[in-house]
Formats: structure tokens, C-alpha cells, sequence
């Protein structure tokens, strides 16, 4: 199998943009007004083909694989402890079934949302949460990524949830980095996207609507 750079780390040795404090409601895309302006894309193999479409009326951001890996980041910072919550719709056309997702040869999702705390001057010391549509383990499972014991996957959706419809989701951010690292986590400073297929060799297309950060 062919050597590749942790696909945590890319996004661990971003900086981050500050945010005001005592906002309501962190607003990370418009994609009605302003489509994918202010997001930046990082290509492992090949390019993830990100492009907004209106799917039944609703902006979304359409994210076609073929045996590529690129995700979509987006530099900031979050205080946590104002707007602990982040929100974000998605949907696949299909599940990667039958992949060690706990193996590095296995780490391909339809769809998957980062976030990235930053923890000082070292990247390795850094901390990263992936919420991801699983093709194989159940739903609420998390494990460490294959890469980094720094990052931690959690399938909040899996195989056993329905292809073609888009699904709303609410994840307390600060709350998971408490339950999975066992610290408190006052903020974060990058959020991505990504749907990749290079391991695996197979094609994925999944959509992910608005992404906001709310208390």
C-alpha cells in the first residue's frame, strides 16, 4: 500500500481566524449567496469534485469521488463555550461497505466533518474530532484514527441509515472533546470536509448543506 501523510495532520498545522465572542450563531457557509467562498481545498490523490447544486431546492454542496481524496477546510476560531453546537445537513447516494475503517488501508468515508483544536506551537499536540458517515461500524461507535491517536472518529451516521436522504445533525463539540480526549476544550480553529475514496479504489458522491456553529 502506498504511503500517504496522515490525513489528520494537514489540517493540525493550520492557524486560525478569530471570531467575535457572545455570537448566537457562527454561520461557517452561505451557499445560497456566497457558494464556497472563503473555503480552501487540500488534495491527498486527485480532487474531490466540491461543486454547489440546488437538490429540491436546497443549496447543497455536491462531493463526487473517484478513487480521490481532497477535502474542503475553512479557518477560524470558535469559542466553544459560547457556541458550543455545530449543525450541519448531509446525505450519500451509498455506504463503503466492508472497509477496516480502523486500518489505514480502510480510512475512506462517503462523507465526514472535521474539527481541529489547536494546542499550542506543536502540531502534533493538536486535537482532532471526525464525524463521519461509517460503511461499517454501527452508529455512536468512535475510534482512534489509523493515523493519529490525536484524532478520534465517530460515526454519527452508518450503513443502516438510508442513502438519498439528507439528514440534520447537531453535535456538542465541546462536550465531545470532553468525553473523547477527557479534557475541556475551550475552542477550535479549523473545520473540513472531505469524501474520499483513494484506499479503497471506489467512487462515493455525498452533499452537505449549511454548516453553523450555534449556542
Amino acid at each position: 500500500m502506498r504511503h500517504k501523510t496522515p490525513r489528520t495532520f494537514w489540517l493540525l498545522l493550520i492557524g486560525g481566524l478569530a471570531l467575535p465572542a457572545l455570537a448566537a450563531r457562527i454561520d461557517l457557509t452561505d451557499l445560497a449567496n456566497q457558494g464556497l467562498n472563503g473555503w480552501n481545498e487540500h488534495s491527498f490523490k486527485g480532487h474531490t469534485r466540491y461543486r454547489v447544486v440546488d437538490l429540491d431546492g436546497i443549496p447543497l454542496i455536491s462531493a463526487r469521488s473517484d478513487a480521490s481524496a481532497s477535502g474542503l477546510y475553512k479557518e477560524l476560531r470558535v469559542d466553544l463555550r459560547e457556541t458550543p453546537y455545530l449543525n450541519w445537513q448531509w446525505r450519500i447516494e451509498k455506504p463503503l461497505r466492508g472497509l477496516d475503517e480502523q486500518s489505514k488501508g480502510g480510512d475512506d468515508y462517503s462523507a465526514r466533518v472535521y474539527v481541529i483544536q489547536k494546542s499550542g506551537l506543536l502540531p502534533w499536540r493538536n486535537k482532532a474530532l471526525n464525524y463521519v458517515w461509517s460503511g461499517s461500524q454501527p452508529t455512536g461507535a468512535s475510534w482512534p484514527n489509523a493515523y493519529s491517536d490525536r484524532a478520534r472518529m465517530i460515526a454519527v451516521r452508518s450503513a443502516a441509515d438510508s442513502p438519498g436522504k439528507l439528514y440534520s445533525e447537531r453535535r456538542n463539540v465541546q462536550a465531545d472533546f470532553q468525553r473523547y480526549f477527557g479534557a475541556p476544550v475551550d475552542y477550535i480553529d479549523v473545520i473540513a470536509i472531505m469524501t474520499d475514496t483513494d484506499n479503497s479504489g471506489r467512487q462515493a458522491h455525498a452533499y452537505y448543506g449549511d454548516l453553523f456553529f450555534s449556542r
